[in-house]
Formats: C-alpha cells, structure tokens, sequence
C-alpha cells in the first residue's frame, strides 16, 4: 500500500489542497473563456493586433485592485483569522461567475461586463493570496514545509491543467456553461474552506497599520535571497510571459480555434503538474540558487520556440518546457521565501510577494498586448523571451547570495 506524502495526513491541509484545486479549476475555466470572448468579440470589428490590445487591457483590469489592495491585504491577514480573508475572496468569486453565467444565459454579453468581473476577480485575488500563502505555513510542521509547498504547486498546476480545457469544452457547449460550473467549484472551495479547523494567530501587532506596511517592504528590501527571489521572477515573467497571446496564436496563427486554446493554455500547467509531482515525492535539497536561474534561463528560450512555432505539436511541447522550467524556480523561489520570512510577517511579504507576481504576470498581458499592438503578436513574444534570459543573467551578476544559495534553511521564526 502506498503511503500518502506527510502533509496529506494532517486533516486541515487535506481540505486546504483540496481548496486549491477547486479554486484553481474555476479560476482558470474563467481566465480562458473570459480571454477568449474578448479577443472574440474584438475580432469582429478590429483586427488581430488591435484586439490582441484588448487582451493587454483585460491583464490591466486584473492587476489594479492587486496593486491597490495587496500591501493592506497583507497587513490584515498578519492580524486577522486568514481563514475568514479567504472565506470571504472565495464568496466574490462566486458571485462574478454567477453574474456571467446569467449574462451568457441572457444571450448578452457585453464587453464592460467582462471588463467589470476580471477587475472584481482582482480584488478577490488580492484578497484570497496572501491568507492562503500565509495559511499553508500554519498547518504543517516546519520541516514539512518544502514538502507542502510542492504538493500546494500540484493543487494548482493540476487545475490549471484540468481548468482550461473543460473550460473550452463546456463553452462549446454553450457560453454559459463554464461560468455555472465555474461557480459550483467555487462554492465546493467555500465549504473545503470552512472545514480547516481555527490556527494559531500571529502576535497582536504593536505598530500601526501603516508601518506594518512598511515593515513588510523594508524586511523584502534588505533581505537580498527575498528581494532576489520574487522580483527575478517579477521581470522575467514580465518580459516572457507568452500566455496572454494565446487566444491569437489559437485563432490567427495556429489556426486550432477555441478547441486548441484550451490545450495550449493547459500544456504550461501539464509540465508544471510533473515537476511538481517529482519534488514532492524527490524534493530539491541542494544547489537551489543555481537550479533557479537555470530554470528561468529555460522559460526564456522555450518562449522564443513557441513564439516561432507554427507547427501546433512544437507549440504545446515548448509550452510543456516553459510550464516544467516556470515550476521549478517557484518552488524554489517560494520555499526560500517561507523559510527566510519569521511567521508574523509571513502575511505582508507574501502580499508583496503576490504583487510582483500579479504584476509579472498581468502586467505582462499588458506588456504583451502594447508590444503586439506596435511590433505584431509574433514579434513580441519572441523578444519577451529573449527579455527573460538577458534578466536572468543580469539578476545571476546583481544578487550573489541568490545564485550561490545551497539549501532552502533561513533564519525565518528564530528569535530575533
């Protein structure tokens, strides 16, 4: 009989996983049709560069309440039960979904509409990252911890792989479908949610709410491994992110439709979902710096292959060696992030955590989508990938003690 992975025998963080997952399938069932319905309605009447914008323009709805809400988010979820953040993020979720869902059963789905949710699904992420990264910690023993972020990585590289193509599929179906189930899975993640039993809370804070803020960037500011870690990943994924391109490669370049969006937008998540499962049952314990900058190395160069292609094989299979190579430096990135980072301030470095990655990534749809507006969608994603490899050498030369980092253990939780 086998024996299932430490963490999966702790009672909470079994229903913590499982919230992941749910969340995870739903939200990227929402991202692709969302993606799709835009660029599919902007095609009607722009052409392929002016509607690509448009996709720049949905990733910029995404990120402004992130921006304006993440650094708070993390001061509150320092202070209050994280459960409850989380509790109450997934509930907005419900709602957007529900809102679409009737929208599309109506036969009316206006443009602002989808602008309108992909904001509101902003605010709920901001609100559903930090309390779910700062939470994670609570429920297992510390040594546990690499472990556990592993298999969080396959929660959610298992949704993202699974999300995407149902989602094309049930919208085949018909365009209200995906919204609907999108907000049943969100409603199953409510209750997983309300299963994980009260954890310990942080020490009542002693500063205002405002020079906790502070606190959080000054403690990423001067810890080299920290600052290192998230903004490498912030200006890679900025420059190299290929995914906001995907409704354009799958309408105008790959010519595979809706049918093949949902497989190119699963295949990063599919080579994700492996390298996950391999570091959960062999995690990483040495030379974690280079294996990192390695790994983002490989995101760039696989981006410019994908950016080429025009054979639908090659462009899943590099996504596949983006998703794998994307996985990897996450997981390193996060564990090292964890271990550095005591656990009073686990909720405001996570939250600024959460804004470099939201920017890397919605920002990114929006780098892509100005750069496609004036160089072409081809263009831009092969020079995105070129971007992230010359930052990859540029952060190996300006953060030393990040390229030469040996083993995941910090100072994080000693006495200070």
């Amino acid at each position: 009989m086998i024996a299932l992975p430490a963490p999966f025998q702790i009672r909470d963080y079994r229903a913590f996983w499982a919230s992941r997952f749910l969340a995870t399938v739903a939200g990227m069932m929402l991202v692709i049709v969302i993606g799709w319905q835009v660029y599919d309605i902007a095609r009607e009447t722009m052409s392929r560069d002016d509607a690509a914008f448009l996709l720049g323009m949905i990733g910029l709805a995404q990120f402004l309440p992130l921006f304006c809400l993440a650094l708070v988010v993390g001061v509150i979820a320092d202070r209050m039960d994280r459960r409850y953040i989380a509790r109450a993020a997934v509930a907005l979720e419900i709602g957007c979904a529900a809102v679409l869902g009737g929208l599309a059963l109506a036969g009316d789905m206006p443009m602002v509409a989808l602008f309108v949710v992909a904001a509101l699904l902003g605010v709920a992420r901001a609100f559903q990252g930090p309390s779910m990264a700062a939470l994670a910690p609570n429920l297992v023993p510390r040594e546990l911890l690499p472990q556990a972020i592993a298999l969080n990585s396959i929660s959610w590289q298992s949704g993202a792989v699974i999300g995407p193509p149902l989602g094309a599929f049930l919208y085949a179906v018909s365009p209200a479908t995906p919204y609907l189930v999108a907000a049943v899975l969100f409603t199953l993640t409510f209750i997983c949610l309300m299963i994980i039993r009260p954890v310990p809370m942080p020490p009542p804070a002693t500063v205002t709410p405002w020079r906790s803020v502070m606190e959080g960037i000054n403690f990423v500011r001067h810890n080299p491994v920290v600052l290192g870690a998230i903004s490498l990943d912030l200006f890679a994924v900025l420059l190299g992110g290929a995914t906001a391109m995907l409704p354009v490669y799958a309408r105008d370049v790959l010519m595979v439709g809706v049918e093949g969006l949902g497989p190119l937008r699963a295949a990063p998540a599919l080579g994700a979902a492996i390298t996950a499962l391999i570091l959960a049952t062999r995690p990483l314990r040495r030379n974690v710096g280079p294996v990192m900058f390695l790994c983002v190395g490989v995101f760039g160069l696989a981006t410019v292959v994908f950016g080429l292609s025009t054979s639908f094989p090659l462009s899943i299979a590099a996504l596949v060696v983006l998703g794998a190579a994307d996985m990897m430096s996450v997981f390193v990135r996060g564990s090292l992030i964890q271990l550095h980072t005591p656990d009073d301030m686990r909720g405001r470095v996570s939250s600024v955590s959460g804004l470099f990655i939201s920017a890397s990534n919605e920002l990114g749809e929006l780098e892509s989508g100005l750069a496609a507006r004036f160089l072409g969608a081809v263009p831009a994603v092969v020079a995105g990938g070129i971007g992230a490899v010359i930052v990859t050498l540029l952060w190996a030369w300006r953060f030393p003690e990040l390229r030469t980092a040996d083993r995941f253990e910090g100072p994080a939780d000693k006495p200070r």
